[in-house]
C-alpha cells in the first residue's frame, strides 16, 4: 500500500489526536490503563511507517493541560508509559535519526517524565531524520496567550515594535516555531473538535476524523496510509480558487 502514496504530495507535517484508549479498553472489559499500553503499540507503528515515508514532522497529542482533570491513577499511568516508552526506544529512535522535540511545560510533569524527555531531546538534538514533536502538558490556547506575553515583554524592552508585529512574527513566538504548520490532522476515536491542539497552527490544515469504531490502539499503518490518500485527494486552495 506504501506504493499507492504519491511521494510528491506527502504532508510535511502530520498531527495526530491520538483518542480512544481508554473506550478501546473498556470494551473489552479490561482496565483503562490497557488501554493506553496498547496506545503504545499503535504509536510504535505509526512512527514506523512516518520514517519510511519521509514525513518531516509528526505531532502527537500525549497529554493536554485538561488532562490532570483524570483519575490520579490514570495520570500516573500515562506518565509512567510514556517514561517506559522513551527508555526502550530512545537506542531505535536514534539509530533511525528520528529526532525528539516537546510541546508544552516541561514544569509540573513528574521528575521521571521530566528527565526522561531531557535526556531524549539531548541525545536526538542533531538528528535529521522525522521530528516527533510530542505534546505534553500542552493546551493551545495558554501557548497563545504565552506568545502574546512574549511579544509584550519585548515591546516594553524596545526589542520590537508594535508595527512588526505580523503573523509571520506571531508564529516565532508559539511552542512550533521554525515547523512548518501542520498538512494533515488525524483524531481518532469519531469525536469532531481540536481540543485545544495547535489551534492557531491548524488554519488551513486538513482535518480527517476517524468514526468511533477507530480508536487510537486500533489506527494500524494501513489506516494511517489511508488517511494519507484520502488528503492526497483533496485540493488545497487557501483561500484561493481552482485554476
Amino acid at each position: 500500500m506504501f506504493k499507492a502514496v504519491s511521494a510528491k504530495q506527502i504532508p510535511r507535517h502530520i498531527a495526530i489526536i491520538m483518542d480512544g484508549n481508554g473506550r478501546w479498553a473498556l470494551a473489552r472489559k479490561m482496565p483503562r490503563t490497557a488501554g493506553h499500553r496498547q496506545g503504545v503499540e499503535a504509536l510504535r507503528e505509526i512512527i514506523e511507517a512516518s520514517v519510511k515515508l519521509r514525513i518531516a514532522h509528526l505531532t502527537l497529542f500525549a497529554f493536554s493541560t485538561e488532562n490532570w482533570k483524570r483519575p490520579e491513577s490514570e495520570v500516573k499511568a500515562l506518565m509512567s508509559l510514556m517514561v517506559e516508552f522513551l527508555q526502550k526506544e530512545l537506542s531505535e529512535l536514534h539509530k533511525n535519526n528520528i529526532k525528539i522535540n516537546m510541546l508544552g511545560r516541561i514544569q509540573g510533569l513528574p521528575q521521571d517524565a521530566a528527565l526522561e524527555i531531557q535526556k531524549s531531546m539531548e541525545v536526538t538534538k542533531n538528528n535529521k531524520g522525522l521530528q516527533v514533536n510530542i505534546a505534553i502538558n500542552y493546551g493551545s490556547r495558554a501557548e497563545i496567550v504565552q506568545a502574546v506575553k512574549k511579544i509584550t515583554h519585548d515591546i516594553c524592552k524596545n526589542r520590537l515594535s508594535p508595527d512588526d508585529i505580523n503573523e509571520d512574527l506571531f508564529s516565532r513566538y508559539l511552542e512550533t516555531a521554525g515547523i512548518p504548520d501542520p498538512d494533515l490532522l488525524i483524531r481518532t476515536g469519531g469525536e469532531y473538535r481540536l481540543s485545544n491542539f495547535l489551534l492557531y497552527q491548524s488554519a488551513y490544515t486538513e482535518l480527517l476524523f476517524t468514526d468511533r469504531q477507530v480508536l487510537w490502539p486500533d489506527f494500524t499503518s494501513r489506516r494511517f496510509l489511508e488517511a494519507i490518500l484520502e488528503y492526497q485527494n483533496r485540493i488545497r486552495r487557501f483561500g484561493g480558487i481552482d485554476v
